[in-house]
Formats: structure tokens, C-alpha cells, sequence
């Protein structure tokens, strides 16, 4: 089993900057990608952004040019850092963890990010 565990959501006003970050830990050596996901009231979950831990990463297009994820340590933290934030970004976020297959298979408890206009 993998644990995530989300920090570092919050407040910020539109146009402001916020850092996400994910600590893994148990059985990560079988991890090979994580990511983030967001889920605002009513909408669907959406995958923000994903870095496999060879570095290739993947972006949601309204998110593109004002997200950057990385991560530290190959399996062990993943971060999000949140530049231009907008209204539109208000959601819970949530780390994710894949191992084998196309379906990511370990989800934290999600952080709240709220962003004000």
C-alpha cells in the first residue's frame, strides 16, 4: 500500500501563488507516475497535472503555462506549484500515485485551495 498526503492548500487571492506538495510513503518502489487531481462543487474530478519518475509530465490545458509539477527524490514528494491563480482554480486537490496500468491506484485526502476574485 501507498500513502499520500497533501499540504499546503489555502487562501490566496486571484493572481496569487500557492505551493501543493505530496509526501509518499509504504510501498513506493512500485510507483511510476503522480499527479494531481482537482474536483470543484459540481463539476467532475480532473487530472491537473502528472510527472512519470522519469520526468515526463503532462498538463491540463487551463492550467498550462501557470502550473508547474515536480518532483523530489524520484518517489518520495511530488509538488505543485500554482502561479496566476484564477477563481477557476477553487477546487479540492488531490494527489494521486500509479503503478502498474493506466489507472492511478492511491489517492490522498485532498487540500482545499481556494482562490478569491
Amino acid at each position: 500500500q501507498v500513502r499520500l498526503v497533501e499540504f499546503g492548500g489555502g487562501l490566496v487571492q486571484a493572481g496569487g501563488s500557492l505551493r501543493l506538495s505530496c509526501a509518499a510513503s509504504g510501498s513506493i518502489f512500485n510507483i511510476n507516475a503522480m499527479g494531481w487531481y482537482r474536483q470543484a462543487p459540481g463539476k467532475q474530478r480532473e487530472l491537473v497535472a502528472a510527472i512519470t519518475m522519469i520526468g515526463n509530465t503532462n498538463y491540463a490545458d487551463s492550467v498550462k503555462g501557470r502550473f508547474t509539477i515536480s518532483n523530489v527524490n524520484a518517489k518520495n514528494t511530488v509538488y505543485l506549484q500554482m502561479n496566476s491563480l484564477k477563481p477557476d482554480d477553487t477546487a479540492v486537490y488531490y494527489c494521486t500515485a500509479r503503478s502498474t496500468g493506466p489507472s492511478w491506484d492511491y489517492w490522498g485526502q485532498g487540500t482545499q485551495v481556494t482562490v478569491s476574485s
